[in-house]
């Protein structure tokens, strides 16, 4: 069969009416959410602040008895920690065992990062109370530390409370948890914990773009 050049040419035509009438639908659906087009485009370089966290990690923790009460008296325990990536890169989950003396229980920390204000924020739930989802912390990495704090209550009493990140490697990191009693002003530490890395990172791992904001060049 002989090639009908004005047959080809209606097709392109019609093909390239309905990719920009479809880029035009994305566009549109872009433009009412900049959030999705700002991460499927250039993530933040702070999307990345938990990369060196993913895998396996072996902790060591050393815990206040009693906290915002004027007590010394320290407890050490042994755990474990398996932190996973979430929401295309946007979020990210880890699951920890705590061997204390008195039982072992888990808890799971929920991250996810927000593109707009380029600020994480992290939830806490405790496997013995599995309901109950605690206030979240929010904040950012400066300097090689990050510091996330948040609004709580404490045997009935508004309390503030930091998480802090620390002296961050490629197989180890300190996290330390704060309150205060004052709204920020005066602070103690209730919880320090050392993890030391015992399986593979997840780094190479790229973070997602949000589907469908693209550019289209015809």
């Amino acid at each position: 069969m002989t090639p009908n050049p004005d047959r080809r040419n209606l097709v392109r035509l019609s093909l390239l009416a309905a990719v920009a009438a479809n880029s035009l639908s994305l566009r549109t659906a872009c433009a009412n959410n900049p959030g999705l087009l700002e991460s499927a485009a250039a993530p933040d370089p702070s999307v990345h602040d938990f990369d060196l966290f993913f895998g396996s990690w072996r902790t060591r923790h050393r815990r206040l008895k009693e906290r915002l009460a004027d007590n010394t008296e320290w407890t050490e325990f042994d755990g474990t920690s398996t932190m996973h990536r979430l929401l295309g890169g946007f979020g990210n989950l880890d699951d920890n065992v705590f061997y204390l003396p008195g039982g072992t229980y888990r808890g799971v920390s929920l991250r996810a990062f927000d593109p707009g204000s380029k600020r994480w924020a992290i939830w806490w739930l405790d496997g013995r109370a599995p309901h109950t989802l605690d206030a979240p912390v929010i904040g950012r990495f400066e300097n090689g530390v990050g510091t996330f704090v948040g609004d709580d209550t404490l045997r009935g009493k508004p309390i503030k409370v930091r998480y802090q990140w620390s002296r961050i490697t490629s197989t180890s990191r300190q996290w330390e948890q704060a309150f205060s009693p004052d709204g920020g002003k005066n602070w103690e530490t209730n919880w320090i914990t050392q993890f030391t890395r015992t399986g593979p990172s997840h780094a190479e791992e790229t973070v997602a773009a949000a589907p469908g904001c693209f550019r289209l060049v015809l």
